[in-house]
């Protein structure tokens, strides 16, 4: 019987039944959820890091952004708040699309 011990989205006990296989679950407190979202982003993004494909690199920054959206609610908030600010910023101090690599500063 396989372990996994990790976060999954919420139609995967769903998912298992379907296939006859049983399963146990619990409901995370705020605590263990945050945590848990933060934990499932690392491992999307290692997934991300890893793609081989475009095609794959899109699928794990769509599971990236799921996870944003949960952690921006838990947080109070919702993506509109945080594209908000991400354009703020943009606006203020720019994107990556230049592709800038900074090397160093002078400081004399």
């Amino acid at each position: 019987m396989p372990i996994y011990n990790k976060l999954v989205r919420d139609k995967i006990p769903e998912i298992i039944q379907a296939t006859g296989k049983g399963y146990h679950t619990k409901q995370l407190d705020d605590v263990e959820y945050i945590k848990e979202l933060k934990m499932k982003l690392n491992e999307e993004i290692a997934e991300y890091q890893e793609a081989q494909t475009d095609g794959q690199a899109i699928e794990e920054l769509a599971d990236v952004l799921e996870i944003i959206h949960s952690l921006a609610k838990v947080h109070g908030s919702a993506m509109e708040e945080v594209e908000s600010i991400r354009k703020k910023k943009a606006d203020d101090r720019g994107g990556f699309q230049k592709r800038v690599f900074l090397i160093d500063v002078d400081d004399e």
